[in-house]
């Protein structure tokens, strides 16, 4: 799993902007069954990541 320090990192190399804050979340993966076996979906990590002010990332050019 990334880290919040790691994560920050990785953005602000990624898109030339300043993180102000990460702020992340484990999703619990959902409990389904195929073929009558009960199975675990994997559990998600989901980071929000707030920016300085006067940064933005423009999401229509891509990487």
């Amino acid at each position: 799993d990334a880290t919040k320090p790691a994560i920050a990192k990785a953005v602000a190399d990624l898109f030339k902007v300043k993180v102000k804050a990460v702020n992340t979340v484990v999703v619990k993966g959902k409990r389904k069954a195929a073929r009558g076996k009960a199975y675990t979906r994997s559990d998600i990590k989901k980071a929000i990541v707030t920016l300085e002010e006067g940064h933005q990332i423009d999401i229509t050019t891509g990487l």
